[in-house]
């Protein structure tokens, strides 16, 4: 029995540091198994987001994060129409 693409449901963030401080960072959308970034379109500067072939949504990435802001963040989740994340 196949079953089609699983989809992850999760957003989660995933930071790369340097010398102990944030080099770079990148917020994982929702995606299907096997989605690659196939476009990309800067909504801010200093914040990418990647696009699925299909033209879904599939990550941000901070070319700065130490820089980005919660607001920042939840504006281009907005320009996504992605509903906004919430502090922990």
């Amino acid at each position: 029995m196949t079953v089609g693409p699983q989809l992850t449901l999760l957003r989660y963030l995933e930071i790369t540091f340097r010398g102990g401080k944030p080099f770079a960072a990148y917020l994982y959308l929702p995606r299907k198994d096997g989605d690659q970034a196939q476009g990309t379109r800067e909504l801010a500067p200093g914040i990418i987001a990647d696009f699925a072939a299909d033209g879904r949504p599939i990550g941000l990435e901070f070319l700065s994060p130490a820089s980005v802001t919660a607001q920042a963040v939840n504006a281009a989740l907005r320009q996504l129409g992605l509903p906004p994340g919430s502090a922990c």
